[in-house]
């Protein structure tokens, strides 16, 4: 059976994904509002992740989401301990332009989507993205994604870094399911759903008004 490339993401309603499990996980561009998730966690939360994780997996990651995992993991004790386990056990393909060293047992470096999918279309597990924002647009350009599962928050925390961002190409997503937690956080996972459809036949238009025209010519200009 061919490999997938499984997304999974916290967000919160005003788009953020940024330093979702601690206070200092990400503070870059002055972020204050990190460990957001444990604020509205529940068991419905801690289920969907089961489902994520409970199987065999390899990780994809974007450098700075491996720099915050591979400096807490391998460390964790206690309850967490099983998790930073499997996370070390874990294929770890890192897409990074950078040189540094990838010192994490069982860490690999992918130079770009070409790698990626060379990786997917070998042997082993399904391959689980968390977090890693800045990997969508191309995974998503060069067709690789399966699926992408969002864990959206009834919170909002202000100015932060989103999922989706330069190069994102424009289609359609298909919900494959979706449920709600009894704190209120939308779990839907999506799968690509092909290029996005023509307009539909009778959807309103600009009036062709000298002031809808003026407005027009302000917006090329860059003054309105």
């Amino acid at each position: 059976m061919p490999r997938k490339i499984i997304g999974s993401a916290f967000m919160t309603l005003d788009g953020v994904i940024q330093a979702p499990g601690g206070p200092n996980e990400d503070t870059t561009g002055g972020f204050a509002n990190g460990g957001w998730v444990f604020r509205v966690w529940d068991e419905g939360v801690d289920a969907a992740i089961g489902d994520i994780f409970d199987r065999d997996y390899d990780l994809l990651l974007g450098r700075r989401t491996y720099d915050i995992f591979a400096a807490h993991w391998p460390y964790v004790e206690g309850p967490e301990a099983p998790m930073g386990e499997a996370f070390t056990r874990a294929n770890k393909y890192v897409l990074t332009r950078g040189d540094q060293p990838l010192e994490w047992a069982n860490s690999h470096r992918m130079a770009g989507v070409e790698d990626v999918a060379k990786v997917k279309a070998g042997e082993g597990p399904d391959i689980i993205i968390q977090g890693s924002g800045t990997i969508y647009p191309a995974l998503l350009a060069a067709g690789l994604l399966d699926e992408l599962t969002l864990m959206i928050m009834p919170i909002t925390v202000g100015p932060g870094k989103g999922l989706f961002g330069p190069g994102t190409p424009a289609g359609m997503l298909e919900l494959v399911r979706s449920t709600v937690t009894d704190k209120g956080t939308v779990i839907a996972t999506y799968k690509p759903g092909g290029a996005l459809p023509p307009v539909q036949e009778g959807a309103p238009e600009q009036s062709g008004s000298a002031r809808e025209q003026e407005r027009q010519r302000r917006m090329a200009e860059g003054t309105w």
